[in-house]
């Protein structure tokens, strides 16, 4: 570093912009050609290179950097010179914590004491598209092994902060497992309901479907993630269905006996064919239109339809293909015809007479039967009562359990550096006295190395000295008991304390699932005029500040910072022979310094740059800017002369959105509210009542305001995603049900039967919406695909049931026979296929993502399917017992 001294400078007549040419020529090499060799016998030519470089702080202290009377001026006489650090811009710190040292190594652990703070350099290094992040995470870790003791010198510690790849295998193997235990289960559930040589084809099935459907995936592009392993789990509660229907069936036809076993197997097929098509399609139909919800959910989850539908079309072919053939091999040898052990016998089985008798009884007594449908529409209608009052609350998706979170502090603007990294420094130090915390890295003046938070809320573009983030790793979540969210609950009140002592304004960030969104709350102020915007900025601000629940709350609007704005007289500088950008130059070469040659060692690793500069304690006087010389044709001058010092404020930035002036006000939930859908309902209550300049603030909620003369704030953030997601999801759901329809329609002719069959679909939510309430679970976007999947498996069981009566009805049974019948015999497949998707709904119960699915699947499927035994038989009844009345009267 080259100290500048002004005073020496201005005595010796020595300039800024003389002397750093200076330093630039005299540190020049340049090869100047070639010359004959005159003392060589033979011709030969020689190089010839002019100038010489500077290899040492001594060296240069000596050059020469002007005359002043008559004798050289060196650059020691004018300049202190010295090797050394240049003067930092950003903080970089890492910091064991309570819960250990996080080091790689036994040594490192050794040497890092707990608290004990070390400067740090962070290396990030991310994977090329297409690679496995496992393989990529485990060849970093064997390289860097390498590197020890060779490019890392034996004294440098090296720790491993973050491995994403090792947190994708842990994932992958748990959900593999998960994949495993579903798949027993299920077979398990089988044998104990049917028997081991049925679980032995049922589990042939399964295994063969998840074959070809993982087979689907690899053809359709989809890598065995997260979701894609979710979709398989989430497709073995209904893959089994055919499987189970036919088995079941064939057992059936096979113990009634009276006909060789090829040909009962051939019946039994046969006569759950048509509807099993049918079925598997509906469910085909209810799944597949989700993959095509556009936005960011679409991709997100597309793996789920899509492999659930792949599924559903293996199944189908396994089925009718394998499962028939399995069933005779190992079935027709060990049923004996006429048995009732292990299989009931429709009607005359226990379960048979007490349907019966509920059958009868509903249809017999028109009271009874009018309080049945008053009773269902009570507990409709209690169920969505549930959502209104808040006991079930929605939200977009739950915040999932992460090893680490960050603090993101934003002190006003012109705070030094020094003052954010104290901030950042003690926030991080009580952090650390949390038990569940590992470690923690702490940034001032630059951005964490991005993790998605970074990508989609631009927090690695941060930088400058009023900025500074605080990264927290915590215990793996096997060796902690507080989920990642409640750790960030709380310690949020603390880190808020210390972050307002310096005026900071600080955000707990964790990694969330989704959605890319700037914050959980953003609202949009928009004005005619900067006055205005401002004003309704600041009351919105003071809306989010003031309602509990509503943290870390920020907007986009900068501190204001001092400035020293030196005007400079065009007509003094012009009567001293100088120009404008020469005192311009000047001054930022004094202030910001500017690399004026590299010192050149042969024992170096890199070359030292020289960068002459005024010292911090010049920098920060107003009086030793003004003495900075000018250079003139009449000698050196004092910037003072030739300047006007004002002092004003920096003017801040501006920020717009399609080309509108914009203020943004952010916010997250925690607490009092954890969903924004409730915050944004408790403040647009207040904002009611807010008035700017005597005219109300206008709210739009998913488009933005379409005139420009009005105060408006538009809602965006997590809440436009959720409006997005669940509208797409929806409009999936209305085109769902239309396509249920029409398939319906075309199998049984007729416009009225489709309705029966339907009528389940709302009968979900009676077990939706109260299974929520009594997991504690919030309303997500996969509960709403688990719902909309449910519906496919529910109207799959009434189908049964339909089909079943009226093939009774054509042998000759009566029209109450046949419906009692269909319930009797149907009973037990559709209790397994409930039974299996409740199995397969257990395994991703505990996953804060999909918990809302799995709570969907198994509330909707336990509660629907035991009114959907009772409500479309009666149903059918009441329908069909209507068109024989009217064709009697006709």
């Amino acid at each position: 570093a080259v100290w500048l001294d002004p005073d020496r400078m201005r005595e010796r007549g020595v300039d800024v912009q003389r002397l750093q040419a200076t330093l630039a020529a005299a540190n020049m090499g340049l090869p100047a050609g070639a010359v004959l060799d005159p003392s060589s016998g033979a011709p030969r030519m020689l190089s010839v290179e002019t100038g010489n470089f500077i290899s040492s702080a001594e060296e240069l202290a000596d050059l020469v950097v002007g005359v002043s009377s008559g004798r050289p001026v060196y650059l020691r006489e004018v300049a202190r010179v010295e090797y050394g650090a240049r003067q930092p811009h950003d903080y970089v710190w890492f910091t064991p914590g309570a819960a250990g040292t996080g080091a790689a190594s036994p040594a490192a652990a050794a040497s890092a004491p707990a608290g004990q703070v070390f400067p740090a350099l962070m290396l990030s290094i991310t994977k090329k598209p297409g690679q496995n992040a496992v393989d990529v995470a485990r060849a970093a870790r064997v390289r860097l092994d390498e590197l020890r003791n060779t490019v890392i010198p034996a004294g440098i510690e090296t720790t491993i902060t973050r491995d994403y790849g090792e947190t994708a295998a842990e994932k992958a193997n748990k959900l593999i497992q998960k994949l495993g235990f579903a798949t027993g289960s299920v077979i398990l559930l089988v044998g104990l309901a049917l028997g081991r040589r049925e679980a032995l084809i049922v589990g042939a099935a399964v295994i063969l479907t998840l074959t070809a459907t993982l087979f689907a995936s690899w053809a359709w592009g989809f890598t065995l993630n997260r979701v894609s392993l979710f979709a398989l789990i989430f497709s073995i509660g209904i893959l089994v269905d055919d499987a189970i229907v036919v088995v079941e069936n064939i057992y059936r036809h096979l113990k009634l006996g009276g006909r060789p076993a090829d040909t009962a197997a051939i019946e039994g097929v046969d006569e759950v064919g048509n509807p099993t098509i049918l079925a598997t399609f509906t469910v085909i139909a209810a799944i597949l239109p989700m993959a095509f919800v556009s936005g960011m959910m679409g991709p997100y989850m597309r793996p789920i339809p899509v492999g659930a539908s792949a599924a559903m079309l293996a199944s189908l072919a396994v089925a009718f293909v394998v499962t028939p053939w399995l069933a005779f091999k190992l079935l027709a040898r060990h049923v004996t015809p006429g048995s009732t052990v292990g299989h009931g016998d429709g009607v005359e089985s226990g379960f048979g007479r007490r349907y019966a008798r509920v059958m009868n009884a509903l249809m017999d007594a028109p009271k009874i039967r009018n309080r049945f449908y008053i009773g269902i529409g009570v507990l409709l209608l209690g169920s969505m009562a549930l959502v209104a009052f808040r006991v079930v609350q929605v939200k977009m998706l739950p915040f999932d359990n992460k090893s680490e979170f960050q603090v993101i502090l934003d002190l006003p603007e012109g705070t030094t550096l020094e003052t954010s990294n104290a901030a950042a420094e003690e926030v991080a130090a009580w952090l650390r006295t949390v038990p569940e915390v590992r470690s923690t890295e702490t940034y001032a003046g630059t951005a964490a190395p991005f993790n998605f938070n970074g990508l989609v809320r631009h927090y690695f573009l941060r930088s400058g000295a009023n900025v500074a983030d605080v990264q927290v790793n915590l215990l793996a979540k096997g060796e902690r008991h507080r989920q990642s969210h409640a750790i960030a609950l709380a310690v949020r009140s603390a880190v808020d304390s210390i972050a307002r002592r310096y005026g900071a304004r600080a955000k707990i960030a964790e990694i969330p699932p989704g959605p890319p969104v700037l914050s959980t709350l953003v609202a949009e102020v928009y004005a005619a005029d900067d006055a205005t915007r401002l004003a309704a900025a600041e009351r919105v601000r003071d809306v989010f500040d003031a309602t509990p629940g509503v943290v870390d709350v920020d907007w986009t609007e900068e501190a204001p910072q001092g400035r020293l704005d030196l005007r400079v007289d065009r007509a003094r500088v012009a009567e001293a022979g100088a120009s404008v950008a020469q005192v311009s130059q000047t001054l930022a070469l004094a202030l910001s310094g500017m690399t004026a040659g590299r010192l050149v060692s042969v024992t170096a690793r890199e070359p030292v740059t020289v960068v002459p500069r005024l010292d911090i304690r010049q920098r920060s006087s107003v009086a030793a800017l003004l003495a900075i010389p000018v250079s003139t044709p009449r000698g050196p001058v004092p910037l003072g002369r030739f300047v006007r010092v004002d002092s004003t404020t920096r003017e801040v930035a501006r920020f717009r959105k399609d080309l509108r002036p914009v203020i943004y006000v952010t916010g997250d939930v925690g607490g009092a509210i954890e969903a924004p859908v409730y915050a944004i309902l408790a403040m647009n209550a207040v904002l009611d009542t807010v008035r700017v300049d005597g005219a109300e603030i206008k709210r739009y909620n998913s488009t933005a305001p379409d005139r420009l003369d009005e105060t408006a704030l538009k809602w965006d953030g997590e809440w436009q995603v959720t409006i997005d997601v669940f509208r797409d999801l929806g409009l999936a759901f209305a085109v769902v049900l239309l396509l249920i329809y029409v398939l319906v329609v075309g199998w049984f002719q007729s416009f009225t039967v489709p309705l029966v069959i339907m009528a389940p679909i709302p009968l979900t939510l009676v077990g939706i919406l109260p299974g929520h309430a009594l997991f504690g679970a919030f309303f997500t976007a996969t509960s709403m695909i688990g719902m909309i999947a449910l519906a496919g498996i529910i109207v799959r069981n009434s189908i049964l049931l339909v089909d079943f009566i009226q093939l009774a009805e054509e042998r000759g049974r009566s029209l109450r026979d046949a419906v009692v019948e269909a319930g009797a015999v149907r009973f037990r497949p559709i209790a397994l296929t409930a039974a299996a998707v409740v199995v397969g709904g257990l395994v991703m119960v505990l996953d804060p993502i999909f918990q809302g699915l799995a709570v969907a699947l198994i509330s909707g499927a336990v509660v629907a399917t035991l009114l959907t035994m009772v409500v479309v038989p009666l149903l059918y009844w009441e329908l069909r017992r209507r068109q024989v009345v009217t064709e009697e009267v006709a």
